[in-house]
């Protein structure tokens, strides 16, 4: 067991600020005796003693006005300062008087932190050359608001950055605000190269919590960077070997420096010279643009680039190949005038720097053969038509050309169609129609008056007459006459009589009449039949299609008004025409 007064505190608390501090003051007495007084000081910067209160038994002296209302002291006397602040930052003594005992003391340093704020930073923001003379500003730290201060390092791209004499410069300045809190500012200094121009920087600033070193970094931050181009590339866009010609191209001239530099473009024409183009291109940009480019756009062109930091001049040379397809042309064998019957042979040529396919096609658009040369046999009218010859680049997709060539079959005219036997009325507005086909194209007579109508569609011709129908017309009918240098031909139309729809109702009242009488006579003479007033019989049989005139006989004739005109349509059982006699019905019915 300890003889003597020991007095136990612990060497360091840690409190953050606005935070509550409690500090411990634990004491021994000899014999378990009690303490007569306890005093708590604190330590300022002049190193002097300054009591904060003053224990006696129950009663508690507090004796400083800085820390009026934040003291308190607990049953085990421990030292509570509430709302801590940077100021706080002291050494605090704990003294135990015990009367024959003495006194003893101990001491415990508060240490007060305050996490500093995210740190900030800034790029510079005007750009850097890598030619600078003097070691150029990268970007500035700043951490705010901590205690105690922090420390500050840098970072490129992960690596940390150390001070280096005619490289690196990293100053610091730390400020102590008001409120006792620091601000600490650092700025990076370093020279650049052009590889510096997608480097990231940060900074990291470091303090002390509860013992430990913690970090916190700054956002990422990339600098401009000025450097002279290396290399310079200029290519056609879209690429030279499927460039045709009516395309629309561009020379893109790209250097790999910073800001870029100015652009000019040159094409080479004879003996050497060069002609300037810079006019039509963008200069900043570095493009030339070609628009509906032809043969003569091939050749070599030139970008040229000019450094305005130190006025260096780079070049780059391209070749434009514009393909092509020239001189098209169609040659017919034999190219006499042709005959129906005839061959002909079609042979297709052209021009051009890439290899070539042929089609042939018809009016229509339609395939008909492939390769250079078409054959036609045994020519008709019909087949004669404007054929062409297609031809196509294969390697560059949409070059091609087309040459036409017309393939006539000459001949006399041929009528092909004609309205007759036509079918026509007294009186009536019809059309005479006559087509036909030839070549060289004909010419179309009527021998009748009207008013004419002609179409043509390639080898045929149609031509409609309207005329009026008369008598004359009826009978001789109408001729239709076609004729060209080559020949005549003609047809004759012939006109029917149509009858009226009136006429045909009477003969057909009249049959139905007739046949209504018939159907009445039977039912008479089966009634007379029934009733015995016929006898039958071979001894009492009488002769009634032939009956003599009687006063008392009922005689019923029908006859047609116009047997003559319509012989035609009572015909007999076995098809034949039967005559007017034979077409009227009679009966004869005796009188009771």
């Amino acid at each position: 067991a300890a003889s003597k007064l020991e007095v136990s505190m612990p060497a360091v608390v840690e409190v953050e600020s606005g935070g509550t501090a409690r500090i411990e003051c634990n004491f021994y007495i000899p014999g378990n005796d009690s303490y007569t007084y306890i005093n708590w000081f604190y330590i300022d910067h002049r190193n002097n003693r300054v009591r904060l209160c003053h224990i006696t038994g129950s009663e508690i002296l507090e004796e400083n006005a800085d820390y009026k209302g934040r003291l308190s002291v607990g049953e085990d006397k421990a030292l509570s300062i509430s709302r801590v602040t940077v100021l706080d930052a002291r050494t605090f003594v704990c003294q135990v008087g015990a009367g024959s005992h003495g006194e003893g003391e101990n001491r415990t340093e508060l240490h007060v932190y305050k996490v500093p704020e995210a740190p900030e930073i800034t790029a510079n923001p005007g750009g850097i050359s890598v030619q600078s003379s003097d070691i150029p500003q990268i970007a500035q730290c700043v951490s705010r608001n901590s205690f105690p201060h922090p420390n500050i390092t840098w970072h490129k791209n992960g690596e940390k950055l150390q001070p280096e004499d005619k490289m690196v410069k990293i100053p610091t300045t730390l400020t102590r605000e008001s409120s006792g809190l620091y601000t600490v500012s650092s700025t990076l200094f370093a020279h650049v190269t052009r590889e510096d121009r997608n480097s990231l920087y940060y900074c990291t600033v470091h303090y002390w919590l509860r013992g430990q070193i913690r970090t916190v970094e700054s956002q990422r931050v990339n600098v401009t960077v000025f450097y002279p181009a290396e290399h310079v590339k200029l290519q056609v866009m879209p690429s030279s070997a499927l460039v045709k010609e009516g395309d629309d191209i561009k020379l893109v001239c790209e250097a790999d420096g910073n800001p870029a530099p100015v652009f000019s473009f040159y094409k080479r024409e004879l003996e050497n010279s060069w002609q300037d183009l810079t006019s039509l291109a963008d200069t900043n940009s570095g493009v030339l643009n070609l628009h509906g480019v032809n043969k003569s756009s091939s050749g070599l062109y030139r970008c040229q680039t000019l450094d305005l930091d130190d006025m260096r001049q780079m070049e780059k040379d391209v070749e434009l190949v514009v393909n092509y397809i020239e001189g098209v042309r169609v040659k017919m064998e034999p190219s006499s005038p042709l005959q129906e019957g005839d061959s002909v042979r079609l042979s297709c040529d052209a021009h051009s720097p890439v290899a070539l396919d042929y089609q042939w096609r018809d009016e229509k658009g339609r395939k008909v053969a492939e390769g250079n040369q078409l054959f036609l046999s045994n020519l008709t009218f019909e087949t004669s038509s404007n054929f062409s010859c297609k031809v196509i680049a294969p390697s560059v997709p949409g070059l091609e050309r087309s040459k036409q060539v017309a393939v006539a079959v000459q001949g006399k005219p041929r009528i092909v169609a004609i309205s007759s036997p036509l079918y026509v009325r007294q009186d009536e507005v019809v059309n005479l129609t006559c087509k036909a086909i030839a070549f060289p194209r004909p010419s179309v007579h009527w021998n009748v008056n009207g008013t004419a109508h002609e179409y043509v569609e390639n080898q045929h011709i149609a031509s409609n007459l309207t005329v009026r129908v008369n008598h004359d017309l009826l009978q001789a009918g109408a001729m239709c006459r076609v004729s060209n240098a080559l020949g005549v031909s003609e047809k004759h139309i012939q006109l029917l009589d149509q009858k009226t729809p009136e006429s045909k109702g009477v003969i057909i009242v009249a049959i139905i009449v007739c046949i209504l009488v018939v159907a009445v006579l039977g039912s008479v003479i089966y009634f007379l039949h029934k009733k015995g007033k016929i006898p039958c019989g071979r001894a009492g049989k009488q002769d009634i299609t032939k009956p003599e005139a009687r006063k008392d006989k009922i005689v019923v004739e029908v006859k047609s008004d116009k047997l003559s005109e319509e012989a035609g349509l009572l015909q007999g059982a076995n098809g034949e025409k039967r005559s007017a006699a034979d077409q009227v019905g009679q009966s004869v019915v005796h009188s009771p």
